[in-house]
């Protein structure tokens, strides 16, 4: 009979880069210790991942602290070590109208800047001469390429590209559900916490607007509605905000609703 195989505790999300004192942005590891991971015992990996590099990630991520409930949003969100799977929370509502084949992968960045007046989300507004989704309210972010390991580092490598947020101004927090689009996406959402320092700086052929939005207002049941629409011979639901010279609805309202629904959720 074949020996049980070993299980390595391992802090890895996937996201491989050193910082300029030598950690990595993702596990928040030096590189001695990833490459010697392997050869320390589990009771010193468990320490580690533990007690030094929660320490070394509230130190360089110091901004995130001021979040306010940020305990609780991590609970309610999906580890960042393994990326959700299944077919979109919302896939039966639109399966009679999904293009034929698999699904495109996506990610997005849920960005949460933490405000002296209050959690605020980051959400922009993309240019009208996009292909998908043009002229529509959304979050950074966009398909996942070759070269993403991940959705997390999909996620962030799409909004350096398109707000110019670094890497080092953002800390992400855990996953929420995939949502599937009527355009075949699947979407992976990332939630994480950002600067405050961020200063956006627009990718001109991709995005006409960046804007912030209290996330209270948003979390408010009161301020979400459904909107009927009829499409494909029967009557569809499409959820939507109504914000001072915005319209966000859609999969970005969706995105913010299961959010609601997950903190709701928890005991």
């Amino acid at each position: 009979m074949d020996a049980p195989a070993r299980v390595i505790s391992s802090p890895c999300i996937g996201i491989c880069a050193l910082d300029e004192q030598g950690y990595c942005r993702g596990c928040w590891r030096s590189g001695a210790e990833i490459g010697g991971w392997m050869r320390m015992s589990e009771d010193e990996r468990r320490r580690l991942m533990a007690q030094e590099l929660p320490r070394r990630s509230r130190v360089a991520a110091a901004f995130a602290e001021q979040l306010a409930g940020r305990d609780r949003l991590q609970r309610a969100l999906m580890p960042l070590n393994q990326a959700p799977g299944g077919q979109g929370w919302n896939h039966s509502e639109l399966e009679d109208l999904l293009p034929p084949g698999p699904p495109v992968e996506a990610a997005v960045l849920a960005g949460l800047v933490p405000r002296a007046q209050g959690t605020q989300v980051i959400l922009t507004r993309r240019t009208e001469a996009l292909r998908n989704h043009g002229g529509q309210v959304g979050f950074p972010g966009g398909r996942i390429e070759t070269r993403d390991r991940n959705p997390l580092a999909a996620a962030l490598r799409e909004s350096d590209e398109e707000i110019a947020l670094a890497r080092s101004q953002v800390l992400a927090l855990g996953y929420l559900d995939p949502f599937i689009t009527i355009t075949g996406f699947r979407v992976t959402p990332v939630v994480a916490v950002v600067d405050p320092a961020f200063i956006a700086r627009p990718e001109p052929g991709e995005v006409a607007e960046v804007f912030e939005v209290p996330l209270d207002y948003l979390m408010d049941p009161a301020n979400l509605r459904q909107v009927e629409i009829e499409h494909g011979g029967r009557i569809r639901h499409v959820m939507e905000y109504s914000w001072p010279g915005q319209r966000i609805w859609g999969a970005t309202a969706a995105i913010l609703y299961n959010l609601r629904r997950r903190l709701e959720q928890l005991t």
